[in-house]
């Protein structure tokens, strides 16, 4: 009896490391131990990750930990494009910035998956200034009284949460 107990425990615990591989690729993971999920499936550490120095605040989607140290991956599930977008790009190069400052450790690199493409991005000190000036530059648009709306893509604006109060909506 003991022996059919232990049997059963030993495929069970076979089947759920099954469908952890199968989870982790369909989504484009690495196979590599994820240590940080913001999908409710994996909890190590804080539900968000905070840089006071940085004044920055993010959840990446995952963080796998490979030989070389962490890296934070972006899953965009409904996004196709051959190339990442530049605020993607951003997006996972702060969740770089994120892990250096509050785990003391620096990731290489950072993944971005896309439904047909999984890309990896290089955390270089060039990308780490081009995020920093980028923020600089949001800072001080948010201070500014009268910023310029862009409204180059009529999709964004016809989704924005201020439209009804905004008075240079597009029609």
């Amino acid at each position: 009896m003991l022996i059919i107990v232990v049997l059963a425990l030993a495929g069970l615990g076979l089947l759920l490391l099954w469908l952890s591989w199968r989870s982790q690729q369909a989504v484009g993971l690495p196979v590599e131990r994820v240590v940080y999920s913001d999908t409710g499936q994996t909890r190590r550490v804080e539900d968000t990750l905070v840089s006071r120095r940085y004044g920055l605040v993010g959840k990446p989607d995952y963080v796998v930990e490979e030989r070389d140290g962490p890296v934070p991956v972006e899953v965009k599930p409904t996004r196709r494009a051959e190339t990442p977008y530049l605020s993607d790009v951003l997006q996972l190069v702060a969740y770089c910035l994120l892990i250096e400052d509050a785990w003391g450790r620096r990731p290489k690199r950072g993944l971005l998956r896309y439904a047909e493409h999984t890309f990896a991005v290089d955390y270089t000190p060039e990308m780490r200034q081009v995020l920093l000036e980028t923020l600089d530059e949001m800072r001080g648009q948010m201070r500014a009284a009268d910023v310029a709306r862009d409204h180059e893509e009529a999709g964004r604006c016809r989704a924005c949460g201020v439209r009804a109060a905004c008075d240079q909506r597009l029609q």
